[in-house]
């Protein structure tokens, strides 16, 4: 289990904070949790969360007495968080947060600390909880700033909205540009984009291919899906979904760039168990395009699923694989 999410708990019950009314930001489950409104946008944890009894909500209404707050993997996501939490946090509620010591626990307490003062901090399992549980005023000043951090920005030198916490937030990811230069205009048909992020792939495949008739996109970061609203028009339908669950239709070309990451560590799983739902929702003589670090050993495991897989372009860091079915 998450350390962190331990240590928020632990810290939960110290407070004696009001467990009536609780939201957890960054939401997971854990058995010793009340029942509670929850918001997680990433869908694994998003199911898990609502699978343990919690009232998950797509957007928070309302204020409440007590918020809890596990922040992502960014700076920018976890100031954006406090400000978030403060939005919801009912006049004199508790607000806990918590992260690993590795995570920069020290830096970001002191960073809390300069918007308000804090009441409480507790040290366990290598990572820290802290928070605040009074009246005081929060800097005004300070919060508006977080506030901005966390509204949907363009990509400089591109039309592309981004927001914090998402997949390559600030720039286009360099793998992805590699496989976009890569798409064969010959697409057709009924297309899927496994882990589309923000949307560049699928924008890059229509312009490219003319008789695309349509594309799914598919992400498990609701964040990041809805900037793919922006980012990409035309025939195409986007899903809130993890993928490695699986895909209830069959397409004639499927494109990805799958992650190889969970939380903070890699998972080659991951991107394996991504290109074992894409062989299986490939149709007879369907193709997949997709990009990966140099080293990952991905056509092997194509091989494996019975498609025909050879790289055609790499670069320094990344390579693009094609196989067919």
């Amino acid at each position: 289990m998450n350390p962190a999410l331990e240590t928020l708990v632990l810290a939960l019950k110290e407070q004696r904070a009001d467990q009536r009314n609780i939201l957890f930001l960054g939401a997971e489950p854990h058995p010793e949790l009340p029942v509670l409104t929850a918001w997680q946008p990433l869908k694994p944890l998003a199911d898990a969360c609502e699978r343990s009894g919690m009232i998950l909500t797509e957007k928070p209404k309302g204020k409440f007495s007590t918020v809890l707050f596990l922040p992502g993997k960014t700076k920018e996501e976890t100031l954006a968080g406090f400000a978030m939490a403060h939005g919801y946090l009912a006049e004199g509620g508790s607000f806990i947060t918590a992260m690993a010591n590795t995570s920069g626990a020290a830096r970001f307490e002191k960073e809390l600390g300069k918007a308000t003062l804090l009441s409480f901090s507790v040290s366990k399992h290598k990572c820290r909880a802290f928070g605040v549980s009074n009246l005081e005023a929060w800097d005004a000043e300070l919060l508006a700033e977080w506030q901005k951090i966390a509204e949907p920005h363009v990509i400089a030198e591109t039309f592309f909205v981004t927001q914090p916490g998402v997949f390559s937030a600030k720039h286009i990811d360099p793998g992805s540009l590699l496989l976009a230069g890569h798409l064969p205009v010959s697409l057709r048909g009924n297309v899927a984009d496994l882990g589309a992020g923000w949307g560049f792939l699928s924008h890059m495949a229509l312009n490219k291919s003319p008789n695309i008739s349509r594309i799914d996109l598919f992400e498990a970061d609701a964040r990041a899906l809805e900037c793919a609203r922006r980012n990409v028009s035309g025939n195409v339908n986007f899903h809130w979904h993890d993928v490695t669950s699986g895909l209830t239709e069959t397409y004639d070309h499927i494109i990805t760039n799958p992650p190889f990451h969970t939380a903070q560590s890699k998972d080659v799983d991951l991107g394996k168990a991504f290109l074992s739902v894409a062989a299986a929702a490939l149709k007879r003589n369907g193709t997949l395009h997709l990009v990966a670090n140099r080293q990952l050993p991905y056509e092997a495991h194509l091989q494996e699923l019975g498609l025909r897989a050879r790289s055609i372009a790499e670069d320094h860091a990344y390579k693009v694989i094609f196989a067919s079915k």
